[in-house]
């Protein structure tokens, strides 16, 4: 049994889902293990990640607009607000979505679906650099 370890930067420009999966493909080839589990980890309470559509922009805008809707940023709200009118909503987002992932490895690679992608889910305003720590344990 062998394992690696990653750390993955990403760039973010304000709320939205960035994709990574290219990044994470790469990085698990590289490693050459052919069959095990990933974990992505992110380290951050106003971010999480999430497996969606790859293939129709359209998905991630409505979602993106449910949770505009669902947590919206409403002053007066929330009682924690140091950071901003998003900072409550950015922690109830990440709550309520996930902030790690497991993805089996098989034929060194993640085995994801046809129209699956992995994406990290910014819920704050600002840009900000977030870290996804990757693990992958196998053979």
């Amino acid at each position: 049994m062998r394992q690696a370890l990653h750390r993955l930067s990403i760039a973010t420009h304000g709320k939205g889902l960035v994709m990574f999966t290219r990044d994470v493909l790469h990085w698990v080839a590289d490693t050459g293990i052919e069959t095990g589990l990933l974990t992505l980890w992110c380290r951050h309470t106003s971010a999480s990640l999430t497996v969606q559509e790859n293939a129709d922009p359209t998905v991630l805008e409505d979602i993106k607009r449910y949770f505009e809707a669902l947590v919206p940023e409403a002053p007066g709200r929330y009682i924690h607000d140091d950071e901003g009118p998003d900072d409550m909503p950015a922690h109830l987002r990440s709550m309520l979505t996930q902030t790690q992932l497991s993805i089996p490895v098989a034929d060194g690679r993640p085995v994801l679906g046809t129209w699956q992608g992995l994406y990290l889910f910014e819920h704050r305003r600002q840009p900000h650099r977030r870290e996804i720590i990757l693990h992958l344990i196998g053979e």
